[in-house]
């Protein structure tokens, strides 16, 4: 008799592994409040700060950080955006779809290019979830974040019925 084996890895870690993305333990709250929550079939995801090397990333963007700093800033608060996820869903399969993300870029009154660093995260939104990641999307130049960080973004996804 052929022993059937089920593939129990799921869809979206084989393609955050072909990614070569690790998603880590996910961000606690800072203050009196909740990672996540759901609502029906909608998960709201709170603001999730950018870090790097584990630290928060601070800085502002126009004077001490560029615009690819800010970039790959955004991309790393995309990725614990999804550990967060992961962890509220117990895997990423049961997302329907990316509905919305919201950026805060703490930058100088001269800068512009909020979008293009905010393009951090929606692009690898997309390369997780392909066209389900595609969004609704703000972002939004502000004169300071929490902890003087450079970028902090929120998130709704839309789920399969739980």
């Amino acid at each position: 008799m052929k022993k059937i084996m089920v593939d129990t890895h799921s869809q979206i870690s084989k393609r955050l592994e072909n990614l070569g993305i690790v998603l880590t333990k996910p961000s606690a709250p800072a203050a009196s409040y909740v990672m996540s929550t759901h609502v029906g079939n909608l998960v709201y995801l709170s603001g999730h700060i950018a870090k790097k090397d584990g630290i928060p990333w601070v800085g502002k963007l126009g004077r001490e950080l560029t615009t690819d700093e800010g970039k790959l800033a955004a991309r790393s608060v995309a990725i614990d955006l999804l550990a967060t996820l992961e962890k509220h869903l117990g895997d990423l399969d049961s997302v329907q779809r990316i509905i919305k993300v919201s950026s805060f870029v703490n930058c100088t009154p001269e800068f512009t290019e909020h979008h293009l660093v905010t393009n951090g995260c929606s692009e690898l939104l997309v390369e997780v979830f392909g066209d389900a990641g595609k969004h609704a999307r703000s972002a939004v130049g502000v004169n300071q974040l929490p902890m003087g960080v450079c970028v902090e973004i929120e998130l709704i996804a839309e789920i399969s019925k739980q």
